[in-house]
């Protein structure tokens, strides 16, 4: 990221707060990293003591700070990805992205609104019609700026066939991605984003299910809600960590989807993303990096042990993110 020099005091204060900086660098535009210079304690730089002059005056021939997140190659070796480096380009595609997903929501909304009587009459628990304009909406707006590429369509079941889809979870861009395969996923979603303007609305007429984490009720409503769509011919979405992961390694998979697969008969179809943890870090989605999105669907599974499910459907995403490398 390439923040400007003025105000200074302002500026190494955002650096410190916001992205947790261990050091700023900096740099000249005609002669490259300057030598290196005294680094000065948090508490001096945001003081307007004679150190802070002194910053002052070193960078006043300088151009620009550079700036390095924390963020970017954080964590342990073992880490399954290297979070890429963000730049000024990364947050200005992060705007461009805003606003293009946000001005194609609006228009495809108001057709949402229109057709949403008749799908309640004809349609109520697939709403294909629904999910039809969710897909030009996800397809308009990743378009721009990254392409997807699919392996293993031919393993999807028939598309008003019941199943439970499973996938692990890196990034705000997976929903996008799923998306795109244009299936009647009812997506499982907290309770706070319904109130989104226009994307949250839609999303309550496309039927995703509302939950709140840490309610035990909300969780048994919402499975409850999740067997009743499948035994009507619906199918419905889980992200089995939970929540996203920011280094691309999995966590333990919950076994609520596997526990209505095995009740009610439903496929588990597991499906691997790669590449939106790249593009769009969990924590960081105010930037959009360049990259390119994969999505690998893999053959159905068919159990009545939740257990078993669970972990096959677990070694089978692993296994293929550690194949994608």
């Amino acid at each position: 990221m390439v923040l400007n020099c003025y105000p200074y005091k302002d500026l190494v204060g955002k650096c410190f707060k916001n992205y947790s900086l261990r050091q700023c660098l900096v740099f000249d535009k005609r002669k490259g990293p300057c030598p290196p210079m005294q680094i000065l304690h948090q508490d001096e730089m945001f003081s307007c003591k004679p150190n802070y002059y002194k910053l002052h005056n070193r960078c006043k021939v300088l151009s620009s700070f550079v700036v390095r997140s924390d963020i970017a190659g954080a964590g342990s070796p073992a880490a399954a990805y290297q979070l890429p480096e963000f730049q000024l380009t990364s947050k200005v595609r992060g705007v461009c992205f805003y606003a293009v997903t946000s001005t194609v929501a609006i228009f495809l909304f108001v057709l949402m609104v229109l057709g949403h009587p008749f799908v309640l009459l004809r349609d109520r628990y697939q709403r294909s019609f629904h999910h039809f304009i969710a897909k030009i909406w996800a397809s308009m707006t990743v378009f721009p700026f990254f392409n997807i590429k699919v392996e293993g369509l031919e393993n999807l079941p028939p598309k008003n066939s019941p199943a439970v889809y499973v996938s692990n979870h890196q990034s705000f861009l997976d929903i996008y991605a799923l998306l795109t395969l244009g299936r009647n996923l009812k997506l499982i979603s907290k309770t706070a984003i319904f109130l989104f303007p226009i994307v949250g609305w839609a999303m309550l007429l496309m039927g995703v299910i509302p939950l709140k984490r840490m309610d035990s009720r909300s969780q048994l409503q919402t499975l409850k809600r999740c067997m009743e769509i499948v035994k009507n011919g619906g199918s419905v979405f889980f992200f089995p960590e939970g929540t996203r992961s920011k280094d691309g390694r999995m966590g333990i998979f919950k076994k609520g989807a596997f526990s209505i697969a095995a009740k009610t008969g439903a496929p588990v179809v597991p499906i691997t993303l790669v590449g939106t943890g790249k593009i769009m870090p969990a924590g960081m989605e105010g930037i959009l990096n360049p990259g390119s999105v994969k999505i690998i669907i893999h053959q159905p599974l068919q159990g009545d042990n939740p257990d078993a499910l669970c972990n096959e459907a677990f070694n089978i995403i692993s296994n293929e993110l550690v194949r994608q490398g």
